[in-house]
C-alpha cells in the first residue's frame, strides 16, 4: 500500500539539480536559510557515482540539511528517507538522516525523535547509504516513532563530528514503506499478494497455502475474483472471502476458523452450496464438532446426499448440525420416483430378499414397498442388479409367491442413506420447511444415537424422518414438532407418516404432532415415548380415526407413558413377521401403557384407543400393562377403550399371562375395563353354583383364568334361611366364551360375595 499512489500525496523532495533553493541549512522552515548561493555548497552535474548531487563542506559542528518542501504524515503511514553520501577530502564526519517534525499549526514537536543512527565515514570515495524509517506506531524497524501529532517533516540528514571535510550527497529519496508493516497494522494477509490469480481458471491452491502459512494468527483476505482451488484445502487462519472459490465436487474446503454457514455462503457465492459443502467438511478434522448455520435460511432445490457431499460411508465421531432453516424451492428434483417390478419371495428361504426382480436396476434404494401382504413402512436397503435381488428392511407378512409391487423413492432434504454406517450425528434447532415439496430426513442405512433436538418438521410431503436400517438403533427425537402438510383432510385420507423406525432403543420425548396418518410406525424393541401430544383428528362428524403409534412387532418391550394421545390410538400387531402365526417366539408382550390421557371427539362408538392386531393366530398376552390413563369423548360415546382386531386372527385368551389393567378413569365410555376384576356378585336365590359373570369387564374380550379370591358379604344364607359358613371352589373360565366363573358352595346358598378374577396367570 503506498499513500503516494492511493492518496495521490507528493513525498519526494526536490532534487538538488532543480535549486539549491529548495534546501535549507537549518529546519527548512520559511524564513530559513537556503544553500542557494552558500560557499560551502556546490552542484555537481557529473558525479561518476551520483551524477548530479550535492557537493557540501562541513564548516558547523551539526551541519543540517533539510528540504524547506513539507513532507506529509498520517498515522496510518510510515516513510522511509535515505541518502547516499561518499567523503572527498578533509576530516571524515558522520552523516545521520534527519527531519524536523511539525504539528497542524507548523510548531516543532520536540517530544518527537527527529534524528536517526549515525554512520560514521571511514574511507575516502566509498559511497555509504543511511536510512530511517518514520511512523507513528513504535513497530520493530521503525527508527524514529513521532506518535499521532506531527502530520508534516521537513526531511534531510546532518553531518557530525570534525569539521573541514568535504562529502558528496545523492538526491535524498523519501518512500512509503507502509507495506512493509501492513500486516501487522490491518491483521491482513491478502492471498493476491502470496500470487492467488482469481481468474477462475489458474488452481490457486498454491497461493492459499502460502497465505494461510504467512497469516500467523492474521485473517487471511480472499479479495475479489473467483479462485479455482484444485484440490482439498485447510485452512488454519481466520479468512474473510470478498472474491468467490470454485472446487471440484470431490474436493472440500476446511475452515477452521469459521466454520459457520456464513463464511462458507461467502466461499461458494450462494447459501445452498456453501450449505453443501460446510455439511461435507464437518466429517473431517475442522477444530469443530459443530455446523452452525448462523440462524440462516438456505433454499434447497434438490436433496442433499451427505455421505457423497463428505466423500465417506462410513463415520462414528459425534458431529451436530445447528441453528437454521431449510427451505424447499419447487423443483423437478424433488419428485417422487415410482418404479413397477415383478418379484418372488420366498420366505422360507430368505425372509428379507426379493428374487426374480423384473427391472431391478431401476428400483431405487431407499424406496418405499407397496403390494399385497407388505406392511407398512418396508423399505428397499440394497439391490444387486447381476443377481436381481433387493434386500429388504423387514419380512412380509403375506406376500410368499410372485407378484407385482410398486416402489416409490421419497427425496429428503438431507439423505444419509449413503453412509453405510453413521453414528452419533446431531441436529439441534433446525427446521425443515419441506412446504409439501419433499419429506425431512433420510436415515443411514446402520449406526446408533441419531439424535433430533428441537427441530420442526413443517409440512413433508410424504415422511418427516425415515429409517430404511438400522440407522434409528438408540435414536433420540426430543422436543420437536411435526406439522403435516395434510391437515385438512379427513383423516382416512392421508398418507403421511411423522416417524419410521425399523430397530431398538428409540426414545422420543416431549413432541408435538399435528395430523398425520400415523405419529410413528415402529419396528424394534425397547423404545420409550413420554410426554408427547399427537393428535390425528378432523373436522369430520363421527369420523375415522387412525394408528398414532404403530408397533409392528410382538415383544416390544416398550414404555408409552405420559403422553396425550388426540384422536387417534396405539396399534400393536406384528406385520413385519414373514411367519405370523404363534411359532413357540415370544408373542405380545412387554408393552406398557401408562398414565396417558386419551381424548376422543366426534367419533363413531366403535372407536377404540388400544388396538392390537394378530396377523397370524395362536399369539396370547405374555405381559401387558395399562395403567393410571385417562380415557374422555367429546360429542359422542364410545362402547369400550380396546379390542383385537380379527382381520386375520384373534388371540388366544386361554394363554394370557401378566395382564394388568386398572387405575384408569373412563369419561364417555360405557364399559370400563379392568384386571383384575373385583365384582360383588349378589345371589338372590339360594343355588349351587353361583355363576359370576364377568364379560363385559374383561379387556380385549378374554375369558377368566383365575379366581384370586372370593369374599362373602354379610351372612350366606340356605333354603331355610340359616346362616354358613363356608369357602368356595371356583371353577374359571366357564361358559361358552369361558367369560365366567362358578363358584360351588357344596349346598345351595344366597348371599353377597366379593369376587376378584382375572383373564391371566402371573405367571
Amino acid at each position: 500500500m503506498s499513500k503516494a499512489i492511493t492518496d495521490g500525496l507528493v513525498l519526494q523532495p526536490p532534487p538538488f539539480a532543480a535549486g539549491l533553493a529548495n534546501w535549507s541549512s537549518a529546519n527548512g522552515l520559511s524564513g530559513d536559510a537556503s544553500y542557494s548561493g552558500a560557499a560551502n555548497a556546490a552542484l555537481v552535474t557529473n558525479d561518476q557515482d551520483f551524477g548530479g548531487c550535492l557537493e557540501l563542506q562541513k564548516t558547523a559542528s551539526t551541519q543540517k540539511l533539510r528540504a524547506f518542501m513539507d513532507t506529509p504524515l498520517r498515522p496510518d503511514m510510515y516513510i522511509r528517507i535515505t541518502a547516499r553520501v561518499k567523503a572527498l577530502s578533509g576530516n571524515l564526519p558522520s552523516v545521520r538522516i534527519a527531519a524536523w517534525a511539525g504539528n497542524a499549526s507548523g510548531t516543532n514537536v520536540g517530544a518527537a525523535p527527529q534524528t536517526g543512527p549515525s554512520v560514521a565515514l571511514t574511507q575516502y570515495g566509498t559511497v555509504v547509504t543511511v536510512s530511517a524509517i518514520i511512523g507513528a506506531g513504535n513497530r520493530q524497524g521503525v527508527d524514529l516513532v513521532w506518535g499521532t501529532v506531527p502530520v508534516m517533516a521537513h526531511v534531510g540528514l546532518d553531518l557530525t563530528g570534525s569539521n573541514g571535510g568535504i562529502v558528496r550527497i545523492d538526491d535524498i529519496e523519501v518512500e512509503d514503506v507502509t507495506n512493509v508493516f501492513l500486516r501487522t497494522m490491518v491483521d491482513v494477509v491478502d492471498v493476491r499478494d502470496y500470487g492467488a490469480i482469481g481468474d477462475g481458471t489458474t488452481n490457486d491452491m498454491a497461493a492459499f497455502q502460502a497465505a494461510d502459512a504467512a497469516a500467523a494468527g492474521r485473517t487471511i483476505l480472499v479479495s475479489a475474483g473467483t479462485y479455482r482451488i484444485a484440490g482439498n484445502l485447510t485452512l488454519n487462519n481466520a479468512v474473510r472471502f470478498v472474491g468467490t472459490v470454485t472446487q471440484p465436487t470431490a474436493n472440500r474446503l476446511v475452515l477452521t476458523r469459521n466454520f459457520d454457514l456464513d463464511t462458507y455462503a461467502a466461499a461458494y457465492g450462494s447459501d445452498a452450496e456453501g450449505f453443501r459443502r460446510a455439511l461435507g467438511a464437518l466429517f473431517y478434522f475442522s477444530d469443530h464438532v459443530t455446523f452452525d448455520m448462523s440462524g440462516r435460511r438456505v433454499d434447497l432445490t434438490g436433496p442433499v446426499d451427505v455421505a457423497a457431499m463428505s466423500g465417506l460411508s462410513s463415520f462414528a465421531n459425534r458431529r451436530v448440525l445447528r441453528n437454521g432453516s431449510l427451505n424447499a424451492v419447487t423443483s423437478s428434483a424433488w419428485d417422487t420416483q415410482s418404479v413397477s417390478s415383478v418379484a418372488t419371495y420366498t420366505p422360507t428361504t430368505n425372509s428379507t430378499r426379493l428374487t426374480g426382480v423384473t427391472n431391478v436396476a431401476n428400483v431405487p434404494v431407499g424406496a418405499l414397498i407397496e403390494g399385497t401382504g407388505v406392511g407398512r413402512e418396508v423399505y428397499v436397503r440394497s439391490k444387486n442388479v447381476g443377481a436381481g435381488t433387493i434386500e429388504l428392511s423387514q419380512p412380509l407378512y403375506g406376500a410368499a409367491g410372485t407378484r407385482t409391487y410398486t416402489f416409490k423413492r421419497f427425496a429428503y432434504m438431507l439423505d444419509f442413506s449413503g453412509f453405510s454406517l453413521l453414528s452419533r450425528f446431531e441436529i439441534h434447532d433446525v427446521e425443515f420447511n419441506c412446504l409439501g415439496l419433499n419429506s425431512g430426513v433420510m436415515m443411514p442405512m446402520s449406526g446408533s444415537v441419531f439424535r433430533f433436538d428441537n427441530c420442526t418438521f413443517n409440512r413433508p410431503m410424504d415422511r418427516g424422518i425415515t429409517s430404511t436400517g438400522t440407522g434409528c438403533q438408540g435414536m433420540f427425537i426430543d422436543y420437536c414438532q411435526f406439522l403435516s402438510n395434510e391437515q385438512s383432510l379427513p383423516a382416512q385420507n392421508r398418507t403421511t407418516i411423522a416417524v419410521s423406525v425399523q430397530a431398538n432403543d428409540v426414545k422420543m420425548r416431549n413432541n408435538r404432532i399435528v395430523r398425520f396418518r400415523h405419529f410413528a410406525v415402529m419396528n424394534g424393541t425397547s423404545h420409550m415415548i413420554y410426554n408427547n401430544h399427537f393428535f390425528q383428528g378432523d373436522d369430520q362428524t363421527a369420523g375415522v380415526r387412525l394408528a398414532g403409534l404403530v408397533f409392528t412387532q410382538t415383544n416390544v418391550a416398550t414404555v408409552v407413558q405420559g403422553n396425550y394421545i388426540d384422536n387417534c390410538f396405539i396399534e400393536w400387531g406384528n406385520e413385519h413377521d414373514p411367519d405370523p402365526g404363534f411359532s413357540n417366539e415370544f408373542s405380545f408382550g412387554g408393552l406398557n401403557v401408562i398414565g396417558n390421557i386419551f381424548i376422543a371427539s366426534d367419533v363413531s362408538s366403535a372407536f377404540r384407543w388400544v388396538v392390537v392386531k394378530p396377523y397370524g393366530s395362536g399369539h396370547f398376552f405374555n405381559g401387558f400393562s395399562m395403567v393410571n390413563n385417562t380415557f374422555r369423548v367429546f360429542n359422542a360415546t364410545v362402547e369400550r377403550v380396546e379390542m383385537v382386531d380379527t382381520t386375520f386372527a384373534s388371540l388366544d385368551f386361554t394363554r394370557s399371562r401378566n395382564v394388568r389393567v386398572e387405575g384408569n378413569t373412563f369419561n364417555q365410555v360405557s364399559q370400563t375395563i379392568a384386571n383384575p376384576i373385583v365384582t360383588a356378585h349378589s345371589q338372590s336365590a339360594a343355588a349351587d353354583p353361583w355363576v359370576v359373570d364377568a364379560s363385559n369387564y374383561i379387556p380385549f374380550g378374554g375369558r377368566i383364568r383365575m379366581v384370586e379370591s372370593v369374599q362373602p358379604e354379610g351372612a350366606l344364607q340356605n333354603g331355610a334361611n340359616a346362616q354358613r359358613y363356608l369357602n368356595p371352589q371356583a371353577t374359571p373360565g366357564t361358559g361358552t366364551a369361558g367369560n365366567q366363573v362358578q363358584l360351588r358352595w357344596g349346598e345351595a346358598l344366597r348371599g353377597k360375595a366379593i369376587v376378584t378374577m382375572r383373564m391371566d396367570v402371573p405367571v
